[in-house]
């Protein structure tokens, strides 16, 4: 159960989207926009349950079609905003591939310290989550700021709302569809609830 509590600006609410056959693989999925299967609409539709009540004063999702189909199917459709820093982290060379794939070329590689080819760097995907903390802290949402969009970058999302290093995020593992809330304790920025998943009919 998430733990309510006001805080400076409100508490940030991250979803995962649902599941796609990519995300199901354990293949990288970046800016490929891979539906979601059957069971990540059935997730989408458990979120908005969990959601439905809670009042948000800001809604962002990410452009990319398995994040806005999980807000839709959620009942966002019309309230959520689409923004560009909300995208996935570009993998480059590395679409659609593998952890163990890429490891071959690479012994040891993580996406937490790279190499990036062709793709974005950490400190790039760090860049714009804090646009986005920015963006929630400023004032423009004086309540609570939801947000639908994808595992890696979320994770990173919640290591700078903490003010912990972008690689930091590699702490935090998160499934689809999934449910996590950032907010305030005394002032200070805190972990609320974490990959919290809904329960399915």
């Amino acid at each position: 159960m998430v733990v309510e509590a006001a805080g400076p600006s409100g508490a940030l609410w991250l979803v995962r989207h649902g599941e796609t056959e990519w995300a199901r693989l354990g293949r990288h999925t970046g800016r490929t926009d891979v539906p979601l299967t059957g069971l990540g609409r059935e997730q989408a539709r458990a979120l908005g349950r969990r959601l439905a009540g809670h009042a948000f004063e800001l809604v962002l999702t990410s452009p990319l079609s398995r994040a806005r189909e999980t807000a839709a199917l959620a009942g966002f459709g019309e309230v959520a905003v689409p923004d560009p820093d909300l995208m996935e982290w570009d993998y480059g060379a590395f679409e659609g591939l593998e952890t163990s794939d890429i490891r071959a070329s690479f012994p040891g590689w993580t996406i937490w310290t790279g190499p990036w080819p062709g793709g974005e760097t950490i400190g790039g995907v760090a860049a714009r989550a804090d646009r986005i903390v920015a963006r929630v802290r400023s004032g423009r949402a004086a309540g609570d700021t939801l947000v639908f969009a994808h595992g890696h970058f979320l994770r990173v999302l919640a290591a700078r709302w903490l003010g912990l290093s972008p690689e930091s995020g590699g702490l935090f593992a998160l499934g689809t569809g999934t449910i996590s809330v950032l907010g305030w304790e005394h002032g200070s920025p805190v972990v609320q609830a974490w990959n919290e998943a809904c329960e399915l009919p």
